[in-house]
C-alpha cells in the first residue's frame, strides 16, 4: 500500500487555500443582506447568465505608504468581458451611450457606424487605456480575430488615483492578456478586483459588480446581464432601495483627508448583455436605460464623472459575415419594454453588489476607503422598513 505524507507547511497551505475558497464562496451579496430588489435574477445573478459571456480579471496590489510615482503603492488592474467567450470571434450587435462624457471608451465611433462590437470590452484605470488597447490588438492579431485589416478595441476607464499610483503606468500588456486568457463563464468575482481594484463608490470602497434579470416566458424568456465598474458618487447622494443610506452612514468618507469642499470626481462604466434579438439602434436604447438604474442609487452624473455604457446582444450569430444576404431576427419595439425594466433593475443591483463585496482598502499616501458596513446597511434598511424578510 502506497503511503502519502504531508508536511506541516503543506497542510497549512491547503488550509489557507481552502479557507480562501470558502470565504469567497460564502461572501454575501446585497440580496443576502436583505436589500429588496425588484425582478427575477438568473441562476448566477451575473452577466454570465447570458449564455456565452465570459469575464476575466487581472488584479495588481503592491506596496503601501507614501506615494512615489512609478513605484506605488499600486491598487489597479484590468477586467475583460467577452461577449461570446475567448474562443469565439463572431461579432455581436452593440450600441453605446454617454450620460456624461468626462471619461473614455475607445472604439465607439465604429460601434456607432458599423453596429458591431468586434471583440471584448475591457475596463481599466484612466492612465492605462492605451496599453490595454494595444494589448487587445496584439491578442486579437495572434488569434486572427481581425474582421478588418485593423482592430478598434473597446476599452473603458475610471480613475483610481486616490488609492493607486495612477500616473505610474503599472498596468502592462501581460495584465490585459491575463484578464482575457483567464476569462470564464460562471460566477463572477466582485469588489476590489481587476479594473475595479482601486475604485471608490459613493465614498465607500467600490469596484466590480454584476447582476442579471430573467424575463418570463410570456415576455420571451430572455436574459439581461449587467457588469459595472463603479467609481462614482458622493456619500450624501447614496440611496439603496430608496433609503438614504449615505446620510445614515456618514462616518469615514473616502475623501475626508482632502482639504476643502470637493465635487464628485468618479465615474462608472456599465456593460449590458442580453440574448434578446436586438439590433444596434435598439441596443442604444437599452444602454440609455442603464442611466435609470444608476439614478435609483442616487447618482446625479456630475460634471467630473465619466458615465459611459455599452450594450450588446448575443443573438443573430453570423450577422457579420462579409458575403451574401443575411437573415436577421429582431424583437419588435412593442416588446422591448420588459428589457428596459430588466436593465434598470440589474444595473441598480450590480452597483450595490460591487459595494457589498468590496473590502476596506488603504492605498497611496495611506488614503483609506472603508467597505460599506453590512450591519449598518441592514440597520438603515430596517429603520425605513425596507429590510427584506430572508427565507
Amino acid at each position: 500500500m502506497r503511503r502519502h505524507h504531508i508536511t506541516l507547511v503543506q497542510l497549512a497551505l491547503v488550509l489557507v487555500v481552502s479557507g480562501a475558497a470558502f470565504a469567497q464562496g460564502s461572501k454575501p451579496r446585497a440580496r443576502d443582506l436583505g436589500v429588496p430588489f425588484e425582478g427575477t435574477p438568473g441562476p448566477l445573478n451575473a452577466i454570465t447568465d447570458v449564455a456565452g459571456v465570459e469575464v476575466g480579471h487581472s488584479t495588481i496590489i503592491r506596496g503601501e505608504g507614501k506615494l512615489e510615482i512609478g513605484k506605488g503603492p499600486v491598487r489597479t488592474g484590468v477586467t475583460a468581458i467577452l461577449p461570446r467567450g475567448k474562443n469565439n470571434p463572431d461579432l455581436v450587435f452593440a450600441g453605446w451611450f454617454s450620460l456624461n462624457g468626462n471619461g473614455e471608451m475607445t472604439g465607439t465611433t465604429w460601434v456607432d457606424d458599423s453596429g458591431f462590437l468586434e471583440g471584448p470590452v475591457m475596463i481599466t484605470n484612466t492612465s492605462s487605456v492605451g496599453v490595454v488597447r494595444d494589448a487587445v490588438v496584439a491578442w486579437q492579431v495572434k488569434r486572427k480575430w481581425n474582421p478588418q485589416p485593423w482592430t478598434l478595441p473597446v476599452v473603458a476607464e475610471t480613475w483610481d488615483g486616490h488609492l493607486n499610483d495612477a500616473s505610474g503606468f503599472h498596468v502592462k500588456p501581460e495584465h490585459a492578456f491575463d484578464a482575457l486568457d483567464s476569462a470564464r463563464g460562471g460566477a463572477v468575482t466582485e469588489g476590489a478586483v481587476g479594473g475595479g481594484t482601486g475604485m471608490i463608490c459613493n465614498e465607500f470602497k467600490g469596484g466590480i459588480g454584476t447582476a442579471s434579470r430573467k424575463l418570463t416566458t410570456a415576455q420571451g424568456g430572455y436574459t439581461v446581464g449587467v457588469l459595472v465598474q463603479c467609481n462614482y458618487g458622493l456619500r450624501r447622494h447614496l440611496r439603496i432601495a430608496g433609503v438614504p443610506v449615505g446620510l445614515e452612514i456618514p462616518e469615514e468618507p473616502a475623501y475626508a483627508s482632502l482639504n476643502g469642499s470637493r465635487e464628485e470626481v468618479g465615474s462608472i462604466i456599465i456593460v449590458v448583455a442580453t440574448d434578446a434579438p436586438l439590433l444596434p439602434h435598439q441596443l442604444r436604447r437599452i444602454a440609455r436605460r442603464a442611466a435609470l438604474g444608476l439614478a435609483r442609487n442616487g447618482s446625479i452624473a456630475s460634471n467630473g464623472s465619466g458615465d459611459i455604457f455599452i450594450a450588446f446582444s448575443t443573438a443573430n450569430p453570423g450577422a457579420s459575415k462579409p458575403e451574401g444576404s443575411i437573415a436577421l431576427t429582431m424583437l419588435p419595439n412593442e416588446r422591448i419594454t420588459p428589457l428596459f425594466e430588466a436593465t434598470v433593475q440589474a444595473t441598480e443591483e450590480a452597483i450595490i453588489n460591487a459595494m457589498v463585496a468590496a473590502e476596506t482598502m488603504t492605498g497611496a499616501d495611506n488614503h483609506k476607503a472603508i467597505a460599506l458596513p453590512h450591519d449598518k446597511l441592514r440597520a438603515a434598511l430596517r429603520k425605513y422598513n425596507r429590510l427584506a424578510v430572508m427565507p
